[in-house]
């Protein structure tokens, strides 16, 4: 699944320590998509594909999603991890390419990388 639009927001970094002793970290974006009614949607990069996206304010992407919900003491929470961010190229938007990033193409986190970022809280 596809998530097009601007990020208008980006939230801080959040990291620690799996119960298997492994560091991870996380950090969520926010994507305003296009349209008559836009939509603002909380996207999730995890582990090294926060620097390889390198995501910036104001930036056009085009994030591929996969989305989650896990139980947490019978309530649901659902993720929308990005696993892949692509940007328009100069030709198809008509703007400059963003000069500071290049798209990346991240992996799907492992299981237990997905473990590691599971609820509580």
């Amino acid at each position: 699944m596809e998530l097009q639009g601007i990020i208008i927001k980006i939230m801080p970094e959040q990291s620690g320590t799996s119960q298997a002793g492994k560091a991870w970290k996380s950090q969520d974006y926010i994507l305003q998509t296009d349209g008559k009614y836009p939509k603002q949607i909380a996207i999730n990069v995890f582990g090294d594909n926060i620097e390889k996206f390198a995501i910036g304010i104001n930036e056009r992407i085009t994030a591929h999603i996969e989305i989650e919900s896990r139980e947490f003491k019978e309530k649901w929470f659902t993720t929308v991890r990005a696993w892949k961010v692509e940007r328009p190229s100069q030709q198809e938007s008509g703007l400059p390419a963003p000069q500071k990033v290049e798209s990346g193409i991240g992996e799907r986190p492992t299981e237990e990388e997905a473990e590691q970022n599971s609820l509580p809280f």
